[in-house]
């Protein structure tokens, strides 16, 4: 017989309920549903300490345990799995809670890509004033993406082994310190080290981020919906990093950029610091840092990226020499890092467990592919409005607004509608958006049309990432474990800013080599490629099973049902071997001890009186 776990704080009609239960299977010879039964009770009133509030005395409806054991409950399993999946989480003792959660998470989403976007913006004014040769004017806006790429995983670690909270806090701390520093520069190499330390921040806080969203929320509509918009706030932060970059490159001053995204920062850290649930006391003393990981991965990939961004800058290309030593160096540290993650280290920076779920693998590279397809549109389209076509700053900002718009709609409505399409599904939508706002700048005229082109190809590009990104989250971050949140995290993030990083390198590399062809062919030729990465990423896509975002149970909850229905089968196997009879329900499968299962969740949810 199983019981709720001594820890969880229940009201006195949730143990009243498995009080009865209890009685039951103790005044009964032992069978699989009473036992399983109980079993998902304790499942389902141990995953509640974060999925579901109950502060009731009463029970619902007033139904007593009479009519309970009855089963004469109107709910299926189900809708009561449906249930717990529109309900606000229990840590959240108010909606206020819960809404200042999600304005911490979201707006540290819109400031990593205002950090991003914008500094394009301010670059040409600020390495005026700061004398920046042309030649070096690309490290201070790749710097930030290169560091943030290159740290996430050990700092998705370190969410994992001491939780989200302060792993995010310090993070959003950091990243706004350095921030607010970095107005202040008065050379480039005092810029090119705050822009490093920033990209420190945002490799913490970003991981950490999903982590939480991940925990706290189980599988269901609202997790969809928080995650939808979680992923629309990318192109808005996009958007507002232009529009701030450009209205203080033209009437202010460059450091009024860093100096209103630091007070954006400090109001969003507040927040956070106060609305963000600790959760220190799920600190897992099994999982250690991964020290041959991080000396391997780290330096691997720093040199990689910069021996691609650069090339395209050294005097001899490809040929150079601190090109070819710092590729090849880059190299020689990931193949190491392949050896010491898959053979030597006990708890590996990229467990093999975490491409357990089926299509991880498949998606992880498609995902590669599809952000890279993003990055090349959103850097090169925001180029070749203002130097092609020349259009001012601010008129570039308005340009880009019905992407802003379509994120905020398709991450409202798709949260809602997500669980409705198989994931397969959408995921092809996304990839033929994803192409469609490449080609269309392929393709574009000299005078082009503003409706013709640059609108659709804003519209595609948001149906191509805020799907994208939605989808891929919630399959990952329900795929996984609780203790892998952080991992989860910092592999989502690695795989867009290490996939942006690489191909804008290799589109700055495509852009040299093609420079004798004129500024606007050798865009286009960026364009192109974009539009081949973007193929293979739908071609992978193909290939990726993902079902529909619905009501589900948790991770934990899946795997203790597992448990437990093996557990039945070999109790009910050994009684009915002692008594020498031939019942042939010894033969009863696992599908049949999970359907018994499904049957009493209702009884468990009866028991509960969940926040609305």
């Amino acid at each position: 017989m199983t019981s709720p776990p001594s820890s969880l704080t229940q009201d006195k009609t949730t143990q009243a309920t498995i009080a009865s239960y209890e009685r039951r299977n103790t005044n009964t010879n032992t069978s699989a549903s009473t036992t399983t039964t109980t079993s998902a009770i304790a499942i389902v009133n141990t995953s509640t300490h974060h999925q579901i509030d109950t502060h009731t005395d009463t029970a619902p409806m007033g139904r007593d345990d009479t009519e309970r054991d009855a089963g004469t409950g109107a709910r299926t399993g189900e809708f009561d799995v449906e249930f717990l999946g529109r309900q606000r989480p229990a840590v959240f003792k108010s909606q206020w809670s819960e809404l200042g959660f999600c304005f911490s998470l979201l707006g540290s989403m819109l400031m990593a890509e205002y950090f991003v976007s914008g500094f394009h913006i301010i670059l040409p004014p600020l390495a005026e004033e700061l004398d920046i040769p042309q030649a070096s004017q690309t490290w201070p806006s790749s710097v930030f993406s290169l560091v943030t790429g290159a740290f996430l995983l050990p700092l998705g670690r370190l969410g994992d082994m001491y939780g989200g909270y302060y792993v995010f806090n310090v993070g959003l701390a950091w990243f706004f310190l350095w921030c607010l520093i970095a107005a202040f520069s008065n050379n480039y190499m005092m810029l090119i080290f705050c822009r490093a330390l920033q990209g420190l921040g945002s490799a913490a806080y970003l991981p950490a981020g999903i982590m939480l969203l991940g925990k706290i929320y189980r599988p269901g509509p609202r997790k969809n919906l928080v995650f939808a918009l979680y992923g629309a706030f990318a192109p808005i932060g996009f958007f507002f990093g232009i529009l701030i970059g450009g209205v203080s490159g033209q009437f202010l001053s460059w450091r009024w950029y860093f100096w209103l995204g630091s007070i954006v920062l400090g109001v969003i850290a507040a927040v956070s610091f106060l609305t963000i649930p600790n959760d220190l006391r799920e600190k897992r003393e099994q999982i250690s840092m991964d020290w041959w990981g991080v000396a391997t991965i780290v330096p691997g990939l720093l040199l990689l990226v910069y021996a691609i961004t650069d090339s395209s800058h050294a005097p001899q290309g490809w040929a150079s020499p601190q090109i070819l030593v710092t590729l090849l160096l880059g190299v020689a540290f990931l193949v190491g890092a392949w050896y010491v993650e898959a053979k030597v280290v006990a708890n590996p920076l990229l467990p093999a467990d975490l491409f357990a779920p089926k299509s991880m693998k498949t998606l992880s590279l498609a995902l590669f592919f599809a952000y890279g397809t993003f990055g090349l549109f959103l850097f090169y389209s925001s180029f070749y409005i203002e130097t092609v076509l020349h259009m001012s700053p601010l008129l570039t900002a308005v340009w880009y607004i019905p992407m802003i718009v379509g994120g905020l709609v398709i991450g409202t409505v798709g949260g809602f509608t997500l669980h409705l399409l198989p994931g397969r599904v959408l995921l092809a939508i996304s990839g033929m958006g994803n192409l469609l706002c490449v080609l269309l700048f392929a393709i574009i005229p000299d005078n082009p049309n503003y409706w013709a082109y640059v609108f659709p190809s804003m519209i595609c590009a948001t149906i191509g990432i805020d799907i994208t990104y939605t989808v891929s989250n919630v399959f990952i971050t329900t795929n996984l474990p609780a203790h892998r949140q952080g991992t989860a995290g910092a592999l989502i993030n690695s795989l867009l800013f290490l996939g942006i990083s690489f191909f804008l390198g290799m589109g700055d590399v495509a852009v040299g080599q093609t420079s004798h062809l004129g500024l606007k062919q050798s865009y286009k030729t960026a364009f192109w490629l974009a539009v081949g990465v973007g193929g293979v990423a739908l071609l992978l896509y193909a290939f990726v099973q993902i079902g529909q975002a619905k009501s589900d149970l948790t991770m934990e909850e899946r795997q203790q049902l597992e448990a437990e229905a093996r557990q039945v089968q070999g109790v009910k196997g050994n009684t009915i071997a002692g008594a020498g009879g031939r019942d042939t329900s010894a033969a009863t499968t696992d599908t049949d001890v999970n359907t018994d299962v499904e049957k009493s969740r209702p009884l468990a949810q009866e028991a509960q009186n969940p926040a609305r």
